[in-house]
């Protein structure tokens, strides 16, 4: 008995299925799922292509729940039929699309760029999910996608940006706030890049949380701002504190509840890293997020914080307020706060005349 090449079975398989109804279809390709998953090693890559002609041909005969399925298995595996997930990928249904962009490795960097500049908001979303996204891919779904795409590539961490999708996010952040905040607060997001996201939008401030709704507008607090003099006083014994691990929460709740002014703003200073400029910004701003980010960034607790704000003179904090800012507070990352902390020093450096002719000088504890 004379055994039939491969190409010739397939082919009368692919007739076969042509001429199946619907639920058969649905079995030979649940079967073929069964053989692609089982085989798992080095044949996996050339069974993938033999059976690419008919899974083609199974994809016009199936139900959309069945497309799903067979989307999400493919998505998983390191080898799959090349046609079939291609044609998948670019399915106009997000459910049977989106498994592929989001998990495949299978997609070449190509394939998924040009998806990327003509699919749905939901795709483009995927992709931006991806655990790795090339410089190549981002640049694709930043000349399609809106504000949403723009922090999703922003936000995830596989993201890799080319000198191009820079300039893209500085013209899109000169009429966005939240998103030249998030590049710039974004770790890895080059020093030069940040200054120029500052210059290109100086007169804007970093965007509100969006945890809680702010407070409305009211006049800035008056508080007496301490002189050189005192500051200069100060100084040497909150370094000195600070040297041998006193300069702790107990402490600083002392300077708060005591009123020291100047010991209080030198020891944020100093814990969080930030100019004194920036302190004495955000213990007179009316708004408490920068100060909650500048105590968070000193590695304070919450009581401590707390005292600070009860303490630092101006409008009482209300009830609402206050849980606003415990809210911020608890939501708060180390590395966030500590990010925001570095914000404020570029953005002071960034308007001194010499800018352009110093660095700017990271002081953040580590």
């Amino acid at each position: 008995m004379t055994a039939n090449p491969p190409a010739d079975i397939l082919s009368e398989l692919e007739d076969a299925v042509a001429a199946c109804p619907a639920e058969r279809c649905d079995r030979i390709l649940c079967g073929l799922l069964q053989l692609l998953n089982c085989s798992r090693d080095t044949r996996q890559a050339m069974l993938a292509h033999l059976v690419d002609g008919v899974l083609l041909r199974l994809t016009e005969r199936v139900a959309p729940g069945a497309l799903t399925q067979l989307s999400h298995v493919l998505a998983g595996l390191d080898a799959a039929p090349p046609e079939t997930l291609r044609r998948l990928a670019r399915h106009d249904d997000p459910e049977v699309a989106c498994a592929i962009l989001l998990r495949s490795p299978a997609l070449s960097t190509q394939d998924l760029a040009t998806i990327a500049r003509s699919c749905g908001e939901r795709h483009l979303l995927a992709i931006a999910a991806r655990e790795r996204v090339e410089p190549e891919v981002t640049e694709a779904l930043l000349g399609r996608g809106g504000r949403a795409l723009c922090l999703a590539l922003i936000n995830n961490e596989g993201t890799l940006f080319s000198d191009a999708a820079y300039a893209a996010l500085i013209t899109v952040g000169q009429q966005d706030e939240q998103i030249t905040r998030a590049l710039a607060l974004r770790p890895g997001t080059p020093d030069q890049i940040v200054r120029k996201l500052l210059s290109a939008s100086p007169g804007k401030a970093p965007a509100k949380p969006t945890a809680s709704a702010a407070p409305p507008e009211r006049a800035a607090a008056p508080i007496k701002r301490p002189s050189q003099a005192d500051y200069a006083s100060a100084r040497p014994e909150i370094v000195a504190l600070n040297r041998v691990g006193k300069l702790n929460d107990s402490t600083v709740n002392r300077f708060a509840i005591r009123g020291e002014t100047a010991n209080l703003w030198t020891a944020l200073s100093v814990l969080s890293g930030a100019p004194i400029e920036i302190v004495e910004r955000v213990m007179s701003d009316v708004d408490c997020e920068g100060l909650v980010m500048a105590c968070r960034a000193s590695r304070l607790n919450w009581a401590t914080t707390l005292a600070i704000l009860s303490n630092r003179g101006g409008v009482r904090l209300s009830f609402a307020e206050r849980e606003r800012a415990q809210q911020i507070f608890e939501n708060l990352l180390l590395s966030t706060s500590q990010w925001t902390v570095r914000w404020g020093e570029i953005a002071a450096n960034a308007k001194a005349d010499d800018a352009a002719q110093r660095g700017v000088k990271m002081r953040t504890s580590p």
